[in-house]
């Protein structure tokens, strides 16, 4: 059994500890010295220090994995360049060796943390994590402008951690709902570059998905692992069966995490529902277990599955009706279900005010009469986002033409317009 990082429960993100000696990495001695020995073969000035910051081991344990690579001659000393620190070169048994390496794995990295690590922290992360409270919630939603039955669903998600099921004409900010509520939540979580198991390594860090945060200075962690705000991911129409699992590439031959293990300890958002290119039910099915048992199974291409935890708020976003895709029992083990209606003339006129006035232009009730007269005109049904698209149309003509920012109901009527398309005589 091999030992697993230590690691300390503390309130909030708690940093996983620096492992002191190889033995504390939970990896094979063999499986590290691997690594190491194809990171200086990628490194025409392979020093201690330079292996062990692109591997993220301690000095110490690096000095050990390249004196064991020196003394079995796959590698030379150049030189001293400190006091714990010699610049290594490849030998020909070196490069012998490193052929065959990359023929079972291209990766060079950070030294990945066992399976078991992984599942560790993130679980303890989940248990030691903050409780929201409603203040928090309508904070991160006052940019909004949302019933007050809308808010107390949107709370006793943040609070509960519990499933969404948001569904609504499009346009009227199911997605930026979605991204509000993630906002709610909040801090930080620990997350490691990559996992390793029997050999095969995932890599779990996204500099798409992930941003990066510091640490306290005075908080020593392990290097594997890097400190992140927690993660929104938001997929669409690309969302398959086949990117939900393991993705291996045979080029590069490792694995990247699917979008749901990136998203662990943070919000999942899977945005236009029923718009993909599988049927919804079978997307649907593949939810269940994770749903049920916040454990998610993906499959190795050797095909060996392995349990990984499901941490995260899942957010379904759909403009279709619910029973064109999805079934009763399916919608049952939904935590929440959130219906977001196009707008009345109040709501919009709010939404109207508030956006002229956080773009810091002359607000004037006028001017919605002339944007409900439009609306009448071409019989066409509000929605939530148009307020914004109207007045940034308003804001494109005033510097293209370079004249002061302003909405005017002349202005209006251009931007209209050039956003809906001119009327045909």
């Amino acid at each position: 059994m091999k030992p697993e990082t230590n690691f300390v429960e503390v309130k909030g993100a708690p940093p996983p500890q620096v492992p002191g000696a190889i033995e504390e990495t939970g990896l094979d001695f063999t499986f590290l010295a691997d690594l190491a020995l194809k990171t200086v073969s990628v490194d025409a000035n392979g020093t201690t220090d330079r292996v062990a910051d692109r591997i993220k081991l301690p000095i110490a344990v690096t000095e050990q994995l390249l004196q064991h690579l020196y003394r079995e001659q796959f590698i030379e000393i150049l030189g001293r360049v400190g006091f714990h620190s010699h610049r290594y070169a490849m030998l020909g048994r070196g490069w012998e060796r490193i052929h065959r390496l990359f023929e079972m794995s291209g990766y060079v990295g950070p030294a990945p943390v066992s399976l078991g690590a992984y599942i560790a922290v993130i679980q303890s992360q989940e248990r030691s994590r903050e409780s929201v409270d409603s203040e928090t919630v309508r904070h991160a939603l006052s940019h909004l402008v949302l019933p007050e039955s809308t808010i107390q669903t949107l709370g006793l998600v943040v609070s509960s951690r519990r499933s969404l099921f948001i569904i609504g004409p499009a346009g009227n900010g199911k997605t930026t709902i979605a991204k509000a509520l993630h906002a709610a939540q909040g801090g930080e979580v620990w997350i490691p570059y990559a996992i390793e198991v029997d050999g095969h390594v995932i890599k779990t860090f996204d500099v798409h998905n992930h941003e990066p945060v510091e640490p306290a200075p005075a908080a020593r962690h392990d290097p594997r692992w890097i400190k992140i705000k927690r993660p929104l991911v938001i997929v669409g129409g690309e969302l398959t069966i086949e990117t939900m699992d393991l993705v291996y590439s045979r080029t590069v031959r490792f694995y990247e995490a699917p979008f749901q293990m990136k998203a662990n300890g943070g919000t999942l958002v899977i945005d236009d529902f029923g718009r993909q290119r599988v049927d919804p039910r079978d997307l649907l099915n593949r939810w269940i277990i994770p749903l049920e048992g916040h454990i998610d199974y993906l499959t190795l291409h050797t095909g060996k599955k392995i349990a990984v935890p499901f941490e995260t708020v899942l957010i379904f976003a759909t403009n279709l009706e619910p029973e064109r895709i999805v079934d009763e029992a399916f919608l049952r083990r939904m935590g929440y279900r959130l219906r977001v209606d196009a707008p009345d003339r109040k709501m919009y006129g709010d939404i109207f005010r508030r956006y002229v006035e956080s773009r810091q232009l002359n607000y004037d009730s006028k001017l919605l009469d002339t944007v409900f007269k439009l609306y009448e005109r071409d019989e066409r049904k509000m929605t939530c986002c148009e307020p914004r698209d109207l007045v940034d149309r308003c804001i494109d003509i005033c510097r293209f033409e370079n004249r002061s920012l302003e909405v005017t109901p002349e202005l209006l009527e251009l931007a209209w317009a050039n956003y809906f398309g001119q009327r045909s005589s």
